[in-house]
């Protein structure tokens, strides 16, 4: 991820920080927390926020609700010209629908070690075998980003051994 991990600036702050707002929201909800705002000029047309267990959809990652509701807003499945910001590093699920929606560029704060699609496992947001690219920027208050999930993981391991309940958690 060699071309982003650096370039960020104000604007990109801001946008992570009302990602990082709604990764609150999921947090709140029992949902691992992350959060996504999509932007386009400096409006935003979808948010979204980690939402599967709740939805009992496997697909209701943050990416995909914004992308859903920047859709219906626009009146088109194509979101050209708009930056996602979320707070997480998209797993290859919606790095897929990321591709298809033709969003130019993904800003993530924490990078995925397990499912990251956007450099750090896989680079499919990048793949000159897709008929889309997008520009990547990782590490965008990534201390704040790798923070939340980490407190959210460690109550979840405090609650399961405290009951001893078996915890099974999965990243979205």
């Amino acid at each position: 991820m060699s071309d982003g991990w650096a370039a960020t600036d104000d604007r990109d702050r801001s946008w992570m920080r009302r990602a990082l707002a709604l990764a609150r929201r999921a947090a709140d909800a029992g949902e691992v927390p992350v959060g996504a705002v999509l932007v386009r000029g400096d409006e935003v047309i979808g948010e979204g926020w980690n939402r599967p267990i709740g939805a009992c959809d496997p697909t209701a990652h943050a990416e995909i609700l914004a992308l859903r509701s920047a859709a219906i807003q626009v009146g088109n499945y194509r979101l050209v010209d708009s930056t996602l910001y979320v707070t997480l590093e998209p797993c290859p699920m919606c790095a897929g629908a990321i591709v298809h929606a033709r969003i130019a560029r993904v800003v993530f704060g924490a990078a995925d070690p397990r499912t990251g699609a956007a450099g750090t496992v896989f680079d499919l947001l990048r793949s000159s075998q897709l008929n889309h690219r997008a520009e990547v920027t990782g590490g965008v208050l990534a201390e704040d980003c790798g923070a939340l999930l980490r407190e959210f993981f460690r109550a979840r391991r405090a609650v399961g051994s405290a009951t001893g309940a078996e915890v099974t958690i999965s990243a979205g």
